[in-house]
Parts: structure tokens; sequence; C-alpha cells
């Protein structure tokens, strides 16, 4: 969640980095002194949800109240980098048309979140929602939770109420309603709450973990949401054997813990080694104890922090954080940095694998659908006019293999093989490829600027960005090798805005 900055940062002597951080992205290596033309960068997203301009990461708090979706997020209003964490605000009536809505949460002056309002959740108590989140203080160096290369910063959990329908303004307690660690413990971080409701009270996992020790999530319980007692860890990993400066690298840090319930089973999401991790397994209510009996990596791609809710009609939503992979002096000049993920559905199948697929909200705004069958004689070639497009291919028969590129300027700008030993390749590396299920494509892409996210099987996914990709230049192929055919459809996915701003 937080290496971005910290390796920007180390890049830079610590004055410059101040210099940096004060004046903001527009005052950088040469950056424009005004706003840039959002509205005709190509590599903007024109459907996926992102602020105006500035910096986003992680999703926070998503929540259904009152007809409405709201969605928190980490912005930094005054800069397109990392740093200045404020908790930003959009809602929707469908989750992809999005008004934005002021600022929710802002750093206060002299208090626990003065150098920040970090990741957390919200949740309804007695008919109030309630948002409980990670503030950081400068502190002394005993206090120090937040070990990542700075090693300043006191994490505390905090908890503000809505004072009004619209979750326009909230009221923050003043003090923490969790103001330290579990005593003995010297953590490698103390954030992200995920708080959740069960028969006899509140329960809360916080991301954290000790170093040669691993990764936790540790587990609290309340009655009123505002005195938490320690309990014990919910769950706990191991380190990866790398020794790195932040303990996210070396899995000695479990970020943005999400523990949920779904089809009757339980899950535990958690991000740590620049990855997310999913796991699904069993949770004693009694000894309250979750034991993982299947885990993988929920997208293999610029994804990150993911975080999940309940939709009015019992569906499991999960957002997730798409990142940069340019470099930061080239996302500060651009004015912008980072999105929301598409809204993904989770289901638990009966072997514990965790499935997923794209809500279906967004199939409003598909164009007209053009169908073809593709054989390896007679491959699917379209210039794209937009990069606003969904894709879908189903196998009608045995394959020997399947390729789907895109092409700028007739050169390969991202490619994505499905081989005859059912594996996906991106890049040299392969990753497990599940059967496809009843009406579920083999495989789904969705394009749109520079981000492209793909699921294949219902399974597995991939988030990857190109910013070479301009409409009108660029080309999708899909061809079949060696053997078979391929059912594919398309379509041109319409914008939520009419210049980019999202709303």
């Amino acid at each position: 969640m937080h290496f971005d900055r910290r390796r920007f940062l180390a890049s830079l002597s610590s004055a410059a980095a101040a210099a940096f951080l004060l004046r903001g992205a527009h005052g950088f290596a040469g950056a424009p002194a005004r706003l840039p033309d959002l509205a005709n960068d190509p590599a903007r997203p024109e459907y996926h949800f992102l602020p105006q301009h500035n910096w986003m990461n992680d999703p926070n708090g998503p929540i259904w109240w009152k007809g409405n979706y709201h969605l928190f997020y980490q912005l930094n209003p005054g800069a397109a980098v990392w740093g200045d964490m404020h908790w930003g605000h959009a809602v929707s009536t469908d989750m992809v048309h999005w008004k934005h809505e002021p600022i929710a949460l802002a750093p206060t002056p002299g208090g626990p979140d003065s150098e920040g309002c970090f990741s957390g959740s919200a949740v309804v108590r007695d008919g109030v929602p309630t948002i409980i989140y990670t503030g950081v203080q400068n502190a002394p160096p005993d206090q120090v939770t937040l070990h990542d290369g700075s090693d300043k910063l006191r994490e505390t959990q905090l908890l503000a109420t809505a004072e009004e329908d619209g979750l326009l303004s909230w009221k923050k307690l003043a003090t923490p309603v969790i103001a330290a660690p579990p005593q003995g413990m010297t953590v490698t971080g103390f954030r992200d709450p995920c708080p959740w409701r069960e028969a006899d009270g509140w329960y809360m996992a916080v991301g954290s973990g000790e170093r040669g020790k691993g990764g936790c999530a540790l587990l609290y319980r309340s009655q009123d949401l505002r005195q938490w007692e320690y309990l014990h860890p919910l769950a706990s990993g191991k380190p990866n054997g790398l020794k790195a400066v932040n303990p996210c690298d070396s899995g000695e840090m479990w970020e943005c813990p999400d523990f949920f319930e779904v089809n009757g089973q339980h899950c535990l999401l958690y991000s740590t080694e620049g990855k997310v991790i999913w796991t699904t397994g069993d949770y004693d209510r009694r000894a309250h104890l979750y034991i993982a009996n299947n885990q993988g990596v929920l997208d293999h791609g610029a994804f990150y922090a993911p975080k999940s809710f309940v939709a009015p009609d019992g569906r499991r939503i999960l957002w997730g954080w798409i990142q940069e992979t340019r470099p930061v002096a080239e996302y500060a000049a651009a004015g912008w940095a980072g999105m929301m993920s598409l809204p993904r559905v989770l289901t638990i199948d009966k072997d514990g694998q965790l499935n997923m697929s794209v809500a279906s909200e967004v199939s409003a705004l598909r164009g007209t659908e053009e169908r073809a069958t593709v054989k390896q004689d007679s491959p699917f070639r379209r210039s794209l006019p937009t990069l606003r497009r969904e894709l879908a291919l189903r196998v009608t028969g045995e394959v020997g293999g399947a390729r789907v590129r895109l092409l700028a300027g007739g050169k390969t700008a991202w490619e994505y093989q499905i081989d005859a030993n059912r594996a996906m390749i991106r890049k040299g590396a392969g990753v497990p490829l599940p059967q496809s299920k009843g009406a579920q494509p083999l495989f789904r892409m969705f394009l749109d600027g520079s981000v492209i996210e793909t699921i294949t099987g219902g399974q597995e996914a991939i988030t990857s960005r190109v910013y070479t990709l301009k409409p009108g230049e660029t080309e999708l192929e899909v061809s079949v090798v060696r053997r078979g055919a391929i059912e594919l459809s398309q379509w041109p996915l319409s914008t939520i805005s009419p210049d980019r701003l999202t709303s």
C-alpha cells in the first residue's frame, strides 16, 4: 500500500522529497505548471472509476446506504503521487456511473490522524453508518508502528460516525478506539481494520505482523465499536525468507485484511509481497480462529489492497486498487494516478475455490455485439476506434491454443496466450487455467485506455497496464493455434462521462 511512496522518496534527497510533497506533482521534473488536458489523455480510463485528478489508492469502506452505493478511497487531493492521505468519496446507483462527493475524512491538525487518514471499513451500528480507519501521526521511536524504512509514524485505529444520510459529514472521536498494538508485541505494522458482526458482538481484524514470524491479522472484540478487547491472531503466515526494509516485501506484514462469509464458507484476503492472497477455510466461532484450507493469488497483475462489501441483493462485491506501472515522473506529470477495478462478484464453490466475475451492471455499457468464429486459418483482426472494449471467448471443442493480442503501430503491445496444456501465459509466466463452467466464458477482457482487466475461467485474473495504445491506431487480434475453433463476442463500451472526469 505504501511502497510506491517509499521507493519514490528514497530516490530523492530528503530536501528534494520534502519540496516535492509540498509543491505537488506539477512542480516536479519539468511537469506543466497547469493541469494537463485529462479529457484528451488516451491512457486515462473512461469507464473505470477514478478521481477527477491526482492520486488514488486503496478502496475504503464500500457500503450500500439509503438507496445508494458509497465508495470511499485513499486520495491525495494535492498531487498525483502518494502522500497526504484523505478519504475521497463517490456515490452511485449502479456501481458503474458515479458522482463525486466532497472529501469524507481529512487529517486533523494535532490529532491522531494528523499525518494521514489511512485505510479502513464502514459498517452500520444501530442505524448509524460508522467508519473505523487507521490514523497516523509522528511519534517517538518507542511508539512507532509503521516500519517501512521511514519508521516515524504511529498507527492507531479511529472511529467516525455519519451525521446525515448523504454520508457527506462525519464526526470523529477525538481519541483512538485502539491506541496501540497488543502489549509485548513488536509489530511491523498496525493498520487497515476490518470489522464484522457476530451473534455475541462485533469483531475486527487489523493487519499486522512481526519480524521473523510473518504477517498476521490481529483479532479484537467489542460490544459498541468503541471499547475493544484484543483476543489473539485470527490467522498468521510465515515470512518468505527475503531480507527487506519493508516487511510487506518479505511477507512479515499483512495489509488490508478482508474477512467475510460467502456461500456459507469463509474467506480471508490480505495483501503482501506486492500481491493479494485469497484463502478459503474453516472459522471456529467459539475459539474465533480461522484455518485456511485453500489459497491462491487473487490477481496476477497491477492490482492491490482490495475491499469487499455486501450488495442489497446479497452479492459479495469486491473493489481493488489498479496501480500505475510507469515511472513516477510520468504519472506525476500526467496529473492522475490509480483507479478502481471494475466491481467483481465473489463466490466460493464446493471445493473451496474462490470464483469471480465482473458485476452484471457493467453490461449496461455495451454497444452492439459483434460475433465471429475464429479458426486456425481465419484469425479475427479489427482496428479499434476507441480504447473501450469488452471481449469474451468461448471454446466450442478441443482447441490446441489461442492468442489475444493488442497491436500498436503493427507491433505487439500486449499479448495473452492460452496453450494446449490449459495454462495461460503472460510474458513467459504461467498460472493454472481452470475449466470454463456452464455459461461462464473461458476468457473475458475489458480494455479501457491503458487498463486491461482479464478473468479466465471465472478464477484467474490479470490486470495489465499498457501506455502505448491509441484509439484508431490500435488493433485487436484473436487467433487459434494449431487446431479447433473459438466463438468470439465483442462489444464497444460507452464512457461514463463526456470528459474522462468520471462524473
